[in-house]
């Protein structure tokens, strides 16, 4: 089964260029050590075959909403929760079981500071959930 796994986190931790603004960054020693463990949980699920496709997201405050009012859309400045932690980027799996997805997904360093949600993906049918 496919599953998306959205990664939260507050984008002032992490010293990266898709981030425009940077407050309390990782140190060094720490940054380095999460990046390994990232580089090593990608290597393996990619080699399984388990990762689809995976994508990071540019900095919350580039972000639009799109509501309709008064029958119109409106698009005005995100992003859309006022919250330390935003959506960083997604990562689509395709995992046996749960369980699996389940510890693919606790090993995102992202998982210590912010959060990571994992939700099952629909087919067309939409309903074999």
């Amino acid at each position: 089964m496919r599953y998306v796994i959205m990664i939260y986190s507050n984008p002032a931790t992490w010293v990266h260029p898709m981030f425009l603004h940077q407050h309390t960054p990782l140190g060094p020693a720490e940054r380095a050590a999460r990046i390994s463990e990232f580089g090593s949980l990608m290597t393996e699920i990619a080699e399984s075959g388990e990762l689809i496709d995976s994508a990071a997201l540019a900095d919350p405050v580039t972000s639009r909403v799109i509501r309709f009012c008064d029958g119109a859309p409106e698009a005005t400045d995100g992003p859309f929760a006022d919250a330390k932690e935003q959506m960083a980027g997604f990562f689509i799996v395709d995992c046996e079981t749960r369980e699996r997805v389940e510890e693919i997904a606790a090993r995102f360093p992202d998982a210590r500071n912010g959060g990571v949600e994992i939700r099952p993906v629909m087919d067309l049918s939409g309903m074999e959930m």
